[in-house]
């Protein structure tokens, strides 16, 4: 039998933890991470109760040129925040992604597959979805 005190810490650590976000050491999705293609980096940091990340690398000239707004059309997407997700889920956290390659926010999640590996889904209409795997860059 375990140890009444045991048990009671165990249950407040339960129940301090945020719903979805029982993150152990290796779990936590903080860090660099190379997209699919190998092309770019994304810098992902804890923010707002979940995650967001920003591109810190991309291939070529880099432009923002797909965006809605013609006056952010010229500006480097270095820097520019793609991914917020701050909801956490049962399997890790959604929100928005934002495809600077067409221009589009999709409604999006990310889930840490394992420590080196993150999967990254955009999905139209709720169930539409394109997923990517990203690699733990260095």
């Amino acid at each position: 039998m375990t140890p009444a005190p045991f048990r009671l810490a165990l249950l407040a650590a339960l129940i301090a933890a945020p719903a979805g976000q029982t993150l152990a050491a290796g779990n936590d999705p903080a860090g660099l991470w190379v997209t699919e293609t190998g092309q770019s980096k994304i810098r992902i940091a804890p923010c707002g109760g979940g995650y967001c990340g920003t591109i810190v690398a991309a291939p070529g000239k880099a432009l923002d040129d797909k965006n809605p707004d013609p006056a952010q059309r010229g500006r480097s997407v270095i820097g520019v925040q793609i991914l917020d997700a701050r909801n956490p889920d049962k399997d890790g956290f959604s929100g928005s992604l934002y495809n600077p390659n067409d221009g589009k926010t999709y409604s999006g999640s990310m889930r840490l597959k394992d420590p080196t590996h993150l999967e990254v889904s955009g999905c139209v209409l709720g169930f539409v979805c394109k997923s990517q795997t990203w690699t733990r860059g260095k």
